[in-house]
């Protein structure tokens, strides 16, 4: 059985303006009197504006579930105590006028002092799950299996529609944001591990990265856990919803070890196709039409979502999730993604009605 464990980040907002208000350090202050949190189950993120969650490794569903319900309901606490509430969504939909302030530890500093202005809009919130790999070879085996992938992921779970108070055209635009650091968007392919560490090490040593933290790829092997990371997706407006994606994650990961197993000869898209249809799924979310992973055209993106759960139907009777995904997506596709949610909150609320979803 894969185990895995799931991040969550998570906007610190005023609930009447909807505009980021740094408390973090008030609210895990006041998360750390709340005997329903761990230690370090809630910590700083880079802005002062921003709180991450993470779960306990797990090993079925139903366990990261309760987590996931647990850690929003004693973080949503904590923050109505220091005056302001959680927002689960991949950008600041509103924005006040002077920049946030940095979180102050060394790495978030120097970040700030290499890239000011990147730093300084970087109000984002992912949702990242990390799945166990018996080693870094197989992590590398899994990663170059899993990217063509990874553009579904981006379009399903988009959840950041709006920035500084307009609709951005985008489903995420996370992701488009997101990829003006130096090594971001999709994984490039790798020969083995040795040509990962090789290829990461010299980001390092010509300075393009400080350390590999700053690896925003949308899957990276983790130095500290054993684990593959997937960080494609927005972070997800309900803890169903991330139950959904982490679901997906682990079945995508299983079916690629076991592929690697049989011999199976991954998918290889080009380069630029992969970056293309990265940027489609981020603009278009499940709206319009999306890239096939395993065809030269892009289809509709129902049927590229069908796509993804054939692949990952392997995975998913291998870990036991076949049941409770199928319920999950079912009532995901019949609510919309985020993005399409925010955006019919705005229809038919404007500005009130999008920050009452959010909040709510």
């Amino acid at each position: 059985m894969l185990t895995f464990g799931i991040e969550e980040e998570y906007l610190l907002i005023d609930e009447v303006s909807g505009v980021p208000v740094p408390r973090a350090a008030e609210v895990l202050a006041a998360a750390d009197l709340l005997p329903a949190l761990g230690p370090e189950e809630a910590q700083h993120e880079l802005l002062q504006v921003q709180v991450e969650v993470a779960t306990p490794v797990c090993e079925d569903l139903a366990e990261a579930a309760e987590h996931l319900v647990r850690l929003r309901e004693a973080v949503g606490t904590a923050a109505q105590k220091a005056g302001c509430r959680i927002g689960p969504v991949g950008a600041a939909p509103f924005q006040g006028l002077t920049p946030v302030p940095v979180t102050d530890r060394a790495r978030y500093l120097s970040a700030r002092a290499d890239a000011p202005q990147l730093v300084d809009d970087l109000m984002l919130n992912g949702m990242h799950v990390h799945v166990g790999v018996p080693g870094r070879e197989s992590g590398v085996a899994v990663l170059n299996r899993i990217r063509p992938w990874l553009p579904v992921l981006v379009a399903m779970a988009a959840n950041s529609p709006f920035w500084q108070g307009k609709e951005t055209g985008f489903a995420s635009w996370r992701t488009i944001h997101f990829d003006r650091w130096p090594a971001s968007g999709q994984p490039p392919a790798f020969r083995d591990a040795a040509d990962y560490e090789r290829r990461v090490q010299a980001l390092q040593d010509t300075g393009l990265i400080r350390d590999r933290g700053a690896l925003y790829w949308h899957a990276r092997l983790s130095e500290r856990f054993p684990t593959i990371e997937v960080r494609a997706a927005d972070v997800q407006l309900l803890p169903q919803d991330a139950e959904l994606f982490a679901a997906l994650v682990r079945a995508l990961v299983a079916a690629a070890l076991a592929e690697e197993r049989a011999g199976v000869p991954p998918l290889r898209p080009e380069e630029e196709m992969l970056r293309a249809a990265t940027w489609q799924a981020a603009h278009n979310g499940l709206d319009s039409r999306l890239a096939s992973p395993g065809l030269p055209f892009a289809r509709p993106a129902a049927a590229v979502v069908e796509e993804l759960m054939e692949y990952a139907a392997p995975g998913l009777a291998e870990t036991g999730d076949t049941g409770r995904a199928e319920t999950l997506l079912g009532d995901f596709l019949a609510a919309g993604t985020g993005a399409q949610r925010q955006r019919r909150a705005w229809r038919e609320g404007g500005r009130a009605g999008l920050l009452d979803l959010i909040v709510r």
